[in-house]
């Protein structure tokens, strides 16, 4: 069934008040629910409450069991009947925890019981209003085996533990703030934990608890730190306090995301909290931090303010993926987080709004709403908090987020009351930021420019366009902010003058289909950028031809603008290449003499360089031509490495001959000296056989994980013996920690000249298991993402391949089916021979798929 924006109603009965009463057993588990209703329709008499897969025991209203002629039951739903203005409610229930594969609901872990309700997995709980917009205060009782659950946990602060007797305990938790069952939680098992103490500005102390795996605690303590940190920063930024006496984050293995914000007691992926130098590479600490950080500000970007309905869910997820971004770029270095940002975003949002599952970050229709958790939603969603901010200016966002976060506290909230918040200046003004929420694809603008010697003007004629998307077939123009700034010839900063105000940058607002901006003071023709910082996620057109993207990349005082147009330029010269046309590509000796510059000027920031100097993946180049040919296109991409390896190897030795970094630093500098290095190495990679020896030396070298991953992907590019020898070794040293042999399948999943076929192996090795959602992405979705030449496999090998554990994860973990076919989402793009093998897979999954999940996906994707 289709679900509308347009056919919202609220709930004809509140439920402000919920007691819960777990029993654990892994077979038969005990939920008692106790619950106090409120009419809100007056002509109501009745409700209806979600629910699936529950054994229903009993059900009294108002102090009485009642029977079928007061209740109607079935699969999904359990509807009260001849319901007064209130009442009060009690159902018991009995639930499966051990049997349920699909990791929804309460299920076990580990041997652990953990949770997972977003966004609509209460319901295999209890029966309740499983929806966003109701919202109730919660009180918890947990009981369980003593001895094998140590560990009761729930939302909230803890009022009550003691002995429930035959061996058996108990804990009692009430949690204040109303909130929605999406956000409930309850964990019970056995940890190893660590406890710290937090002091937020108004003098309230906070218990910090961080529980994880027996025998990993030393593991957790950066998770800690992060999230102190994440704490403290919520605080002098956005002036948010935390608002209970307690803290809790717990790792589990087996979690279909990465982490969930629960009130007060988050529940992570265990591979985006534990993280120590031998066993977590620099990417996986940044990744723990960023991720703490996005959690623990959900306590108010989504938990004291949440959603009204689903469709809002980028109110919470945009907001606080900007909230992030934030953080991390304070914490770290602001260039070098913009580039990761923009990377990602360009990688998987900008394909997702050109493909058939575009989507507005405020879709209007959903089938299965987890299938709407998408880069669109976050990562867009994230950007275009980011323009409204560069619309209103610092002060006028900082005024308006206060606004927003003081008028909607307790509620559930839509992105209208979010957009409210702030001065516009105007209702139209409003409005027109207001589409980018609600207008799919990705706008392109073009900039073309006229230049007057005889006066020194110079105008940048600029339009705006956008495809249509499935659904939308008229887009209006959107206001995009532009930082414009301008070089000479030379490279030399040119403060032309705009309305009469000179200045090296200029802050304007494109909000047309067509503008004319002009300036003065230009004695020749400048060199513009006018989209400093990337802060509109739109696609960018210029008139600059070769000359000028050299001087650009070499000189433009903006990093993130000189990155930009470095890749813009390798990505030519590649594409040309592998179309045959290598003399009309941008000619590499000049690119890489460009690049070298970087390392000589005075604010050389090593992990900058790294970025700089490392050419777009096949993934990326991919996007960027009509009918792409991966083969080709990984050929061009290896001879592009082999001229920047071989114009930077003075840079090389110069790099290699100095002391390593210390392993175990997480200072910027030390992170961004391995990260060149792991640069060097990966365009050594592409001279063969003949870097497997540096290679290899490299990987037996290496002083902590990041510098043996960097080492192990240059050996997985070479191939052959070097690359075998290091596997071994890899796996007889990490065979028994689960999170670092993920990253040893991963690696062999993206191995481009074999992957298929290792593929095949590794999913006869003892310990993979579809059944972890972890180990099935370190395979699968490794090789469908990260792998494109065996993908797209001109036989249609890796179709069938990826189709085939599509159609047996789909009976075990719909989700993770629902999010690795998502890999196919481009596959009009390419020729007719892949088309027709893409489309035979395809086919056969959906004709084999029992999920709505999966079904929908590919549904929109064959359609679109």
């Amino acid at each position: 069934m289709t679900i509308q924006l347009i056919d919202y109603t609220a709930p004809a009965y509140d439920i402000p008040e919920t007691h819960l009463d777990f029993s654990l057993s892994p077979d038969a588990t005990r939920v008692t629910s106790r619950l106090k209703l409120e009419r809100r329709d007056l002509s109501a008499d009745r409700i209806t409450l979600d629910g699936e897969k529950l054994q229903l025991e009993s059900v009294a209203i108002d102090g009485e069991i009642v029977g079928p002629d007061r209740y109607e039951l079935t699969d999904t739903s359990l509807t009260l009947l001849g319901l007064g203005e209130t009442a009060e409610v009690e159902i018991t229930v009995t639930i499966a925890p051990q049997g349920n594969t699909e990791l929804m609901g309460l299920y076990m872990s580990g041997g652990r019981y953990c949770t997972q309700c977003e966004a609509e997995g209460f319901r295999r709980i209890t029966y309740f209003l499983d929806r966003p917009d109701c919202l109730s205060r919660f009180t918890v009782r947990v009981e369980a085996e003593k001895d094998g659950f140590p560990t009761l946990l729930s939302n909230g602060d803890t009022v009550e533990t003691g002995d429930a007797g035959e061996g058996r305990h108990y804990a009692v938790f009430v949690d204040p703030h109303p909130k929605p069952t999406y956000l409930f939680a309850l964990v019970a098992g056995a940890f190893d934990s660590i406890f710290d103490d937090f002091t937020t500005a108004s003098g309230q102390a906070v218990k910090l608890g961080v529980h994880v795996d027996p025998g990993q605690a030393g593991r957790a303590y950066f998770a800690m730190d992060a999230l102190k940190r994440s704490m403290k920063w919520d605080e002098d930024v956005f002036q948010r306090e935390y608002d209970l006496s307690e803290f809790h984050i717990v790792a589990v293995r087996d979690f279909n995301f990465g982490a969930m914000e629960n009130k007060g007691l988050n529940i992570f992926n265990s591979s985006l909290l534990l993280a120590d130098a031998e066993t977590a590479t620099d990417a996986d600490f940044m990744n723990v931090e960023r991720v703490v950080a996005h959690e623990y500000f959900h306590n108010w970007s989504g938990n004291r303010i949440t959603l009204r309905d689903w469709f809002q869910l980028c109110l919470k997820e945009g907001l606080t993926v900007y909230r992030d971004q934030e953080f991390s770029s304070d914490m770290r270095s602001r260039p070098l987080q913009r580039i990761h940002d923009v990377q990602g975003l360009r990688a998987i949002q900008f394909p997702e709004d050109d493909g058939p599952l575009a989507h507005p970050p405020r879709p209007t229709e959903y089938e299965t709403i987890d299938n709407f958790y998408t880069s669109t939603v976050y990562n867009k969603g994230a950007e275009v908090v980011r323009v409204l901010r560069e619309l209103l200016g610092a002060d006028g966002f900082a005024a308006g987020m206060q606004r927003y976060f003081t008028d909607n506290d307790g509620t559930a909230a839509t992105l209208e009351d979010f957009m409210a918040a702030f001065d516009f200046g105007s209702a139209e003004a409003r409005e027109a930021a207001f589409r980018w929420y609600q207008q799919a694809g990705t706008p392109t603008v073009t900039m073309r420019r006229e230049h007057n010697a005889e006066t020194g003007d110079v105008t940048l004629v600029l339009t705006q366009s956008q495809k249509p998307t499935p659904g939308q077939t008229d887009k209006a123009p959107l206001p995009v902010p532009l930082r414009i700034g301008f070089l000479d010839a030379e490279g030399r900063t040119l403060p032309l003058s705009h309305n009469g105000a000179a200045s090296d940058e200029h802050h304007l607002t494109f909000d047309t289909a067509e503008a004319r901006l002009s300036f003065s003071g230009a004695a020749g023709m400048p060199i513009p950028a006018i989209l400093r910082g990337f802060n509109a996620p739109v696609k960018v057109d210029t008139d600059l031809n070769q000359e000028e993207k050299l001087v650009q990349m070499a000189h433009d005082p903006d990093p993130f603008t000189r990155w930009d147009t470095g890749q813009l330029m390798m990505a030519e010269a590649m594409i040309a290449r592998a179309e045959g046309q290598a003399q009309a590509g941008p000619p590499l000796d000049r690119i890489a003499q460009a690049l070298a510059g970087e390392f000589d000027r005075d604010d050389f920031e090593p992990g900058f360089v790294a970025r700089a100097i490392r050419p777009a993946s096949v993934s990326e180049l991919l996007q960027q031509t009509d009918t792409p040919d991966p083969a080709a296109l990984f050929a061009a991409q290896l001879e592009t490495r082999r001229t920047l390896s071989a114009a930077l190897a003075g840079q090389r030795k110069t790099e290699f001959a100095r002391p390593a970094p210390d392993a175990d630093s997480l200072e910027n500098e030390a992170i961004g000296r391995r990260a060149l290095r792991s640069t060097f190495l990966f365009l050594a990679a592409a001279e063969g056989e003949s870097a497997a020896e540096l290679a290899l030396d490299a990987f037996h070298q290496a002083g902590n994980m990041t510098d043996s991953m960097a080492a192990l992907r240059a050996l997985s590019e070479i191939g052959g013996s070097a690359f075998e020898t290091a596997l071994a070794e890899f796996e007889a040293r990490w065979k028994d920690d689960a999170l670092v042999m993920d990253k040893w399948f991963s690696m062999q999943a993206m191995a481009p000249h074999d992957g298929a076929e290792r593929v095949r192996k590794l999913v006869q090795h003892p310990l993979f298991s579809l059944k972890n959602p972890n180990r099935a992405r370190a395979v699968y979705g490794a090789f469908a993402n990260a792998n494109p030449v065996c993908f797209h496999a001109e036989d249609g090998s890796g179709y069938n391949l990826v189709a085939d554990a599509l159609i047996e994860l789909d009976a075990i973990n719909p989700g993770t089916s629902a999010r690795i076919v998502r890999s196919f989402e481009t596959w009009k793009r390419f020729d007719t021979t892949r088309q027709a093998h893409a489309k035979a897979a395809l086919e056969r999954v959906l004709a084999a798929a029992k999920s709505t999940n999966l079904k929908e996906v590919i549904t929109k994707t064959l359609g679109g």
